[in-house]
């Protein structure tokens, strides 16, 4: 089995890489003239999507296959005080490069859309703000040219104090968003409300892909076994044009046990790679540690010379 390993949105050795420069409403509602705050708006928003171009290079140049790019790539996207903003015409030719270096560096690539980005929301308004944002992921893959099925992970939303009825919301809530809009999305365990079998419910219901997370899956499971319904969480990909992805982390401490740990713990990691050997060929899994690109250098430090550990380049090894 491969194991391809990715990272999250910003790189601990690139200096001043930043693809999530920001400003806030206050201080553009300060700018006296509105058309100058659009203007800066936009070159912070070209300034991150340089970036992003960047941490590309980085990671090509460091055999890097698997990235998460940041959600805040364009500040204030969605504001309601912005309605007539369209923020994908100015950065047109950034985006057009970063999918010109795409398309000569292949990489998977994806979202991680934040956690105000709720499906299952009795709210109409928390609703059509979650879609907002979504649409803006699609423009922003588009404007790539990178092919936008299954590329935004969420969570399944709130539990409002009755799970079964929010995991009904969610399909009711379905019904309501647009095929180009669920063809991107795919579905996560979470460490505090949906676990992996309500999360594969949703999952196999509405035939979006699951990601499963070990981690949150430890600190969230009502004595579910994750291995039982392995094959199930493997079906829900069977239809997707990408191999199968999950998340991996460790905890930072006992007392601190949802939280990141700054790197990823090998054995933790060996465990569940052990649990799925012999079940596919290849697995994609994105490090969620607080120090970004430098804990996927240090895990795979760490697994070299390992038995059964056969490293294959900067990213990548094969469970044999």
């Amino acid at each position: 089995m491969i194991v391809k390993l990715g990272y999250v949105a910003m790189s601990m050795e690139l200096q001043n890489a930043s693809p999530s420069q920001t400003m806030t409403f206050a201080q553009f509602s300060r700018i006296k003239d509105r058309e100058a705050g659009i203007r800066k708006l936009e070159r912070i928003a070209i300034s991150n999507i340089e970036n992003c171009l960047r941490l590309l290079k980085h990671n090509a140049g460091n055999q890097i296959h698997f990235f998460r790019l940041s959600s805040r790539l364009i500040p204030l996207a969605n504001h309601e005080e912005l309605a007539d903003w369209d923020y994908i015409q100015p950065l047109k030719e950034s985006l057009k490069k970063v999918g010109e270096y795409l398309n000569a560096h292949p990489m998977r690539i994806d979202f991680h859309p934040d956690h105000f980005v709720v499906l299952n929301t009795p709210n109409k308004e928390i609703l059509s703000n979650a879609l907002k944002t979504l649409v803006m992921h699609r423009k922003l893959l588009l404007g790539m040219g990178i092919d936008t099925e299954h590329r935004c992970v969420l969570h399944a939303g709130g539990g409002y104090e009755d799970k079964e009825k929010a995991l009904e919301q969610f399909i009711h809530n379905w019904g309501y968003i647009q095929p180009a809009i669920q063809k991107m999305i795919m579905l996560e365990n979470d460490d505090t409300t949906f676990t992996v079998k309500e999360t594969l419910y949703l999952c196999e219901k509405l035939g979006v892909p699951m990601v499963f997370d070990y981690h949150h899956h430890l600190a969230n499971h009502e004595e579910e076994n994750w291995q039982e319904d392995w094959e199930r969480i493997i079906n829900t990909w069977k239809h997707s044009p990408l191999v199968v992805k999950t998340h991996i982390s460790s905890p930072r401490s006992e007392n601190e046990y949802r939280a990141h740990a700054d790197y990823v713990d090998p054995d933790m990691f060996l465990n569940f790679l052990t649990g799925i050997k012999g079940t596919i060929p290849e697995i994609h899994c994105m490090i969620e540690a607080k120090q970004k690109d430098a804990a996927l250098f240090k895990l795979m430090e760490d697994l070299q010379g390992r038995t059964g550990i056969k490293i294959l380049d900067g990213s990548s090894f094969e469970v044999i």
